[in-house]
């Protein structure tokens, strides 16, 4: 039984790192730009990503000037304000940490990577009573939930988030909103964005209020995503959790495949 489970995260990281490592994993980005197996990514609203799929054989000392390097590509540039650098908890990055700290980066809370097959999501779930699902597209609708995903995850509420989300949707590129509500508000929140030309969707901004937690509407929410990822041809659905979300994620089929630490660089 071990050595299936071993081999069933094995194949899920690998369709990870071959499927969503590549500039599928970054949809929304206005520039992308190659700095040796790093892709320096710029998004809306001055906000820079450096990502890529493996950092090779490199020792410390590249590893230090990739990060000195893929920084300086952004601090070049005035409008862009923060940088997020991903790691993954499976690379091989000797003194990946400490460069990334003398540089001015500080990390953020350590993610799990989860897998899983998205019919293992696709169950029925009850409902408290009240409380209903929907997918939105209206204006209001986007600026109300993202209200409400900036106030459960502590930030100030502002437009700029809503402002991304809809123009997302103006893209017309597949990513659907998904919402709980009951009492005229909302309780629930979270995204779809099925990765093009992959096998996957992903989950994403998964948000519930204090009160409501513990009834079961985030799977259910997590259950409406992955049928609409199934409609839409996506076998595979990936996240990344947090330590609330892990355990309702491992209910239902997914696997912890690897870990992922953001560090973050503000001007």
């Amino acid at each position: 039984m071990v050595a299936d489970d071993n081999a069933t995260r094995a194949r899920l990281l690998a369709a990870y790192d071959e499927q969503l490592r590549t500039d599928a994993e970054t949809p929304s980005a206005i520039a992308v730009t190659r700095l040796g197996p790093l892709r320096l990514v710029t998004f809306r609203g001055g906000r820079g990503f450096i990502t890529y799929r493996g950092l090779g054989d490199v020792d410390a000392v590249g590893v230090a000037r990739l990060v000195s390097d893929g920084l300086s590509h952004f601090t070049s540039d005035p409008a862009i304000t923060r940088v997020e650098w991903k790691t993954r908890g499976h690379d091989h990055a000797p003194g990946l940490h400490e460069a990334l700290v003398q540089n001015g980066f500080v990390p953020d809370e350590r993610e799990s990577i989860m897998v899983g097959e998205a019919r293992a999501l696709a169950v029925d779930v009850a409902l408290p009573p009240g409380v209903r699902l929907r997918r939105v597209t209206e204006e209001h609708d986007v600026r109300a939930m993202a209200a409400m995903q900036d106030e459960v995850f502590g930030d100030p509420v502002s437009d700029a988030p809503a402002d991304a989300l809809l123009h997302r949707l103006s893209l017309d590129d597949g990513m659907q909103l998904w919402i709980a509500e009951a009492n005229g508000g909302i309780v629930t929140a979270g995204r779809l964005e099925p990765v093009a030309n992959t096998d996957f969707a992903g989950i994403w901004g998964g948000a519930t209020r204090s009160e409501w937690r513990g009834r079961g509407i985030y799977r259910a929410l997590t259950a409406a995503r992955a049928r609409a990822a199934i409609a839409l041809g996506k076998t595979l659905i990936h996240s990344d959790s947090t330590e609330y979300s892990r355990p309702i994620l491992e209910l239902a089929g997914l696997i912890a495949v690897s870990s992922t630490t953001p560090y973050l660089w503000k001007r």
